[in-house]
């Protein structure tokens, strides 16, 4: 493996080699420059898990994690995220009430904040669905959110948050109540209007306002890694390309390079981004 001088960074990612690519993915990322990436749990279903208890989610987790051991041998850095999927609930209302879903989903997160006070992940995942549901299953979706929060203080980590479109500026205020920094609050699939840390898919047409502007943001690619959607949302290969792109005309400098994929992720997670 060649020695990096840029660090690179997906701020989300999944690899799954059951249903898809699994670490031929994550070396398509490294040929391209890529050298670090936050793994994230995917959701419960894609894995055949089917949870009766907040325990149940552990399944997944371990998954992630196992992963995330077989990462180095490509020569990139896996941080593991875990948590619980905020369309879980329109799963789990299929099959039980809805108070039942939610204190599933409770435990989960429980379980996920576990594994990050044992050291075995950096942060957690929470949020709610992207799509319209009942104002009582979006009280839920909330509720599931706050308990996320809290663990999340709880454990002094961050935060990834996936939800709707849009700024999602009410998540502040709850973050605030929980005593957690906006800033460790990551808006995954963001845009420039969230006042949440935003994370941008690499092709988003605001980024090299951004770098000009200063405002702290990551990238992403969001890539799902399952057969049936080869390359969704984009492919592994994206965030080094795009950042690659940037560089090579003048949007980017080397500096940015650094403040984007090392400096603004050790200030939002809190862990090292060093190159070997």
């Amino acid at each position: 493996m060649k020695s990096r001088t840029i660090p690179i960074t997906d701020d989300h990612i999944h690899i799954d080699p059951i249903n898809g690519r699994g670490l031929e993915a994550v070396k398509d990322f490294s040929r391209v420059g890529g050298t670090h990436i936050f793994l994230v749990s995917k959701p419960s279903w894609s894995l055949s898990v089917h949870p009766v208890t907040g325990e149940d989610y552990a399944r997944v987790f371990d998954e992630t994690i196992r992963i995330a051991e077989l990462i180095p041998e490509t020569g990139v850095v896996a941080f593991p995220v875990l948590g619980v999927h905020p369309a879980e609930i329109t799963h789990l209302t299929e099959r039980m009430p809805l108070a039942a879903a939610v204190e599933i989903m409770k435990g989960g997160i429980d379980c996920a904040a576990r594994y990050v006070r044992e050291g075995k992940a950096v942060a957690l995942k929470s949020g709610r669905p992207h799509y319209e549901v009942s104002p009582e299953l979006l009280a839920a979706s909330n509720e599931v959110l706050m308990h996320a929060l809290d663990a999340t203080a709880d454990c002094g980590c961050a935060l990834q948050v996936h939800a709707e479109t849009g700024p999602c500026s009410d998540i502040v205020d709850m973050a605030r109540r929980a005593g957690i920094p906006k800033e460790r609050v990551i808006k995954h699939y963001g845009a420039p209007d969230t006042p949440l840390h935003p994370s941008l898919i690499a092709k988003h047409e605001a980024i090299p306002e951004l770098i000009r502007s200063g405002r702290a943001f990551t990238m992403e690619s969001d890539y799902m890694d399952e057969n049936e959607r080869p390359g969704a949302v984009i492919g592994p290969k994206s965030v080094p390309r795009y950042t690659n792109k940037l560089l090579e005309s003048g949007q980017m400098t080397e500096e940015d390079c650094f403040r984007i994929h090392a400096e603004t992720i050790q200030n939002v997670y809190g862990v090292s981004i060093t190159l070997e």
